[in-house]
Formats: C-alpha cells, sequence, structure tokens
C-alpha cells in the first residue's frame, strides 16, 4: 500500500496496489457500508412488527422470544462486516494519519456488537410476551454482557468519529470534520438522555447516527482509493 503526497507533505488520497489487492480491499471497506443501514434495517422491521414489542422500553429485548434469533444474526453479521471493515481501514489508511486507531476502534465496535448477539439480555418489563412486568430482580451473567458491549462499542465509535475527524482536518475537508465531532458528541448525549430517562427512543436515535456515520466513512474512504 502507499499514499499520494502533496508537495506540502500532507497525506492525498490513499492508493493500494492494482488489481486484486484494490478489489479485496473495496470489498472489505463495502461491507462496513452495507452494516449500517442493514443493522438499523432489520432492528426497525422488528421493533415494528414483533407483538409486544415497545421500542421505547425493549430496544435491548429483540434478541428475546421465537424470533430473537433474527437480531442475533443481526447483531454477529452486522459486527462481523465491521471488523472486515476495520481491516479495510488499516490497508488503506496505515501507516498514515488514522491508520492505527481508525481501525483498531471500527473493529472494537465490531467486536461489541458480536458480544451484544451471543450474549443476550435478561426477559423482562413484560417483553417477551408473557414475562412479568419491570425489570428483573436478578441479572445473569450474559445479560451483563449484554448491557456492558453496546456502551463499550459507542464509546469506540465516538472515539473513531474524533480520529476521523483530526484526519479530516488535515486533509482540508472540514465539512466532514465537522460531521464526525457532531455525530460524536449527539451519540454520547443521546444515549445519558435514555439512561436519565429509561426511555430508549433516544438511544435508538442514537444508533441511526452511529452506524449511519461508521458506514459513510467506510464508503468515503472507498471512493478515496486510487490505483497505484
Amino acid at each position: 500500500m502507499t499514499s499520494n503526497v502533496t508537495s506540502a507533505g500532507t497525506t492525498n488520497a490513499p492508493a493500494v496496489r492494482a488489481g486484486a489487492s484494490a478489489t479485496r480491499t473495496r470489498a472489505l471497506l463495502a461491507c462496513g457500508a452495507i452494516a449500517g443501514p442493514l443493522f438499523i434495517g432489520v432492528a426497525l422491521a422488528q421493533s415494528l412488527t414483533r407483538p409486544g414489542f415497545d421500542l421505547g422500553q425493549h430496544i435491548s429485548l429483540l434478541s428475546l422470544g421465537d424470533l430473537g434469533w433474527i437480531q442475533i444474526t443481526n447483531f454477529v453479521a452486522a459486527g462481523a462486516l465491521f471488523v472486515a471493515c476495520a481491516v479495510g481501514m488499516r490497508r488503506v489508511l496505515h501507516p498514515g494519519r488514522a491508520g492505527t486507531w481508525g481501525p483498531i476502534l471500527t473493529g472494537a465496535f465490531g467486536v461489541s456488537l458480536i458480544a451484544g448477539g451471543v450474549f443476550v439480555a435478561d426477559p423482562g418489563l413484560g417483553f417477551p410476551p408473557g414475562t412479568p412486568p419491570g425489570i428483573p430482580d436478578e441479572f445473569s451473567w450474559h445479560g451483563v454482557v449484554h448491557s456492558v458491549a453496546p456502551v463499550t462499542g459507542f464509546l469506540a465509535l465516538t472515539l473513531a468519529c474524533l480520529v476521523f475527524a483530526r484526519r479530516s482536518v488535515a486533509r482540508q475537508q472540514r465539512g466532514w470534520a465537522a460531521v464526525c465531532v457532531t455525530i460524536g458528541v449527539v451519540v454520547q448525549a443521546l444515549g445519558v438522555w435514555s439512561n436519565l430517562t429509561l426511555n430508549f427512543v433516544p438511544l435508538f436515535t442514537s444508533m441511526v447516527l452511529g452506524f449511519g456515520w461508521a458506514s459513510a466513512q467506510a464508503a468515503r474512504l472507498r471512493a478515496e482509493i486510487r490505483e497505484a
């Protein structure tokens, strides 16, 4: 992998080796470009169709019940796609700006999604239907892991926003840098809002924004690739 460099010494559009290497890199980045819309689309479809589901209360509980396998698969598939995207990011960016932490943080986000799928939440708040209302008296170890995974993942995503904002500033892409910073701040603010109000609609909104940004960043990097 090589990089074009301007006379000022700043990194310009990335360049990858011609042929199979460039094709593989584009494919890896395409994984990230589709992961966000795929995850949000599948989750939203379930939230609108599953009996007894309330987006304001049950956002972490889609993995439960007879159809829970759909959301489990959604978590694992999206996570694997973002991990693959992280490999593509490293191929494009390393050792330049964002070439270390961009891929690491994107990969960490992907791993957190896989963990969120493998380790399911505990039933509660009346979901799945027939579950007693209210918060469970005790939480299982896998329910705790499920709760911690998205917090860790969205922290990694927010830091990735800042890493790519810094890269965008260096490339004089100030508009996209502002988008990166704004998304990072808003994602965290909406998460705090949800925790304070126990209303998960803001959290779902932060998911839409965060996943959308991650996929858009992958698509932008894919578009930057130039044949060496």
